[in-house]
């Protein structure tokens, strides 16, 4: 469910580093070819699946305990990863400490918060919800960064995916504080963490560490906290074992999900860019929504989708590729 994450920060993440043994970078392609695209649609398929496997797994399974359990299976595939790969793992010890931290804002919080609220609210809901990191992401940025202005564009699509996180709320939130709402904002908050994860992950190209020894590194260190606060808070040994369909959720977006949803997601910010890899975002909400109605029996009220649909618009707003477009078939005027 990496999967996830904001404009700046998948920019930032590309930056981090060049895969080991290239003589020199990637060509990025501007235009998608069909390669990339299998990639988006699978990131959308995989990274949609997540919510719907985090509704099946958070049935049985703590919050906690869902956790760590999918952090360190991911860690160790991606470990397996990089030996089968011949990458290095070894980083500088200076990453020691921004990997603590990186792994508390990217994975050990948003997770939680996501495994948590999914008790509460449907996935497809917490999909579209999670659509949000970007618009996170432009606000943080702005305030964090100096080659990261907020432009007016941005600025209204900011204000277009607040507008339709409003309308998911509704009104009654600002009388009634509910589980449902609560749950809302345990998501918006997973996505902020997730903007500010961005900005972090920025120091990690000048250390010479790559994006897949970011993402490892980030698992390992959460799977190494996660494991006494899940026994503290959650004694997992006292609860009733889970089915097999909530342990096949949970090694789905432990390897599907979050390793492999790496894996591919590098690759293809590697060679088509982070502008063209941040579609995935608008194609997740879709996918959660039908997974989660075909298989959890969940509906969405009609605010919700028109929720989703502002937010849409505001991404399509930060983006900037659909009003260019827009503006080019603007008939000119004769001479």
């Amino acid at each position: 469910m990496k999967p996830v994450d904001p404009k700046s920060f998948e920019r930032n993440r590309a930056d981090a580093g060049t895969a080991l043994g290239a003589d020199k970078a990637p060509m990025i392609r501007t235009q998608m070819n069909g390669r990339d695209w299998l990639i988006l649609l699978a990131l959308a398929f995989i990274w949609g699946g997540s919510f719907f496997f985090i509704g099946v797994a958070v049935r049985e399974v703590q919050p906690l305990t869902f956790v760590w359990t999918r952090v360190t299976v991911a860690a160790a595939a991606l470990w397996f990863y990089l030996w089968a790969s011949g990458q290095s793992p070894r980083v500088p010890r200076a990453a020691i400490a921004p990997f603590a931290l990186l792994s508390v804002l990217n994975n050990i919080v948003p997770f939680a918060l996501y495994a948590w609220a999914q008790q509460t609210i449907p996935s497809g809901l917490a999909s579209i919800l999670n659509a949000t990191t970007p618009i996170w992401g432009v606000l943080v940025a702005h305030m964090l960064t100096r080659d990261e202005p907020l432009t007016g564009r941005k600025l209204s699509g900011v204000i277009l995916g607040f507008a339709g996180v409003a309308v998911m709320i509704g009104p009654a939130f600002l009388h009634k504080l509910d589980g449902a709402g609560l749950a809302m904002l345990g998501c918006l908050v997973a996505t902020l963490c997730y903007a500010f994860a961005g900005v972090w992950a920025r120091r990690f190209r000048a250390m010479g560490v790559t994006p897949t020894q970011v993402a490892t590194g980030q698992l390992t260190m959460s799977a190494i906290v996660m494991l006494p606060v899940a026994l503290v808070v959650e004694h997992p040994w006292a609860a009733a074992t889970p089915s097999l369909g909530a342990v096949g959720a949970i090694l789905a977006i432990a390897l599907l999900s979050t390793a492999i949803g790496y894996i591919l997601y590098f690759r293809l910010i590697d060679t088509a860019g982070a502008t063209n890899a941040l579609l995935v975002t608008l194609l997740v909400p879709p996918m959660a929504i039908v997974l989660g109605a075909a298989f959890l029996s969940e509906v969405l009220a009609p605010r919700d989708f028109a929720g989703m649909a502002l937010i849409a618009l505001g991404l399509a707003a930060i983006d900037g590729r659909l009003l260019r477009l827009l503006a080019s078939r603007r008939p000119r005027p004769a001479a």
